[in-house]
């Protein structure tokens, strides 16, 4: 079931990309290089994917929201799985693996179509 709006996922795209690019710090393993620089590359290109993205916050609006959504779940079963690839489950696993979870979740809640302001669906 899809409930979310693209209105609301936008504004967590652009949240969720900042605290995965902080996460290294906040969660304590700036130190592992590999993890480090997985939170951040993930980070920016999910940013950067939705500069481009034709919804309510996306700056460009190149990118069809169906196809951002593939990129979510991509990437987020990629970074799910990055511990396990990069050998640093031992060190860092569960940040990468919720907020990979977390971006799976959203490709399969998140409206395809952008709403107008006044509450219409733009034609497809």
């Amino acid at each position: 079931m899809r409930f979310l709006p693209t209105r609301a996922h936008g504004v967590i795209d652009y949240l969720w990309g900042i605290a995965l690019m902080a996460s290294p710090w906040l969660f304590g393993f700036a130190d592992v290089a590999a993890a480090t620089w997985v939170a951040i590359v993930f980070g920016v290109g999910a940013i950067l994917y939705s500069v481009v993205t034709a919804y309510e916050l996306g700056l460009l609006k190149i990118l069809p929201m169906p196809m951002h959504l593939i990129l979510d779940g991509i990437g987020g079963i990629v970074l799910a799985a990055s511990p396990f690839l990069f050998g640093l489950a031992d060190r860092v696993l569960w940040p990468h693996v919720l907020f990979g979870l977390f971006s799976v979740m959203a490709c399969f809640v998140t409206r395809l179509e952008p709403m107008l302001t006044t509450g219409h669906r733009e034609p497809a």
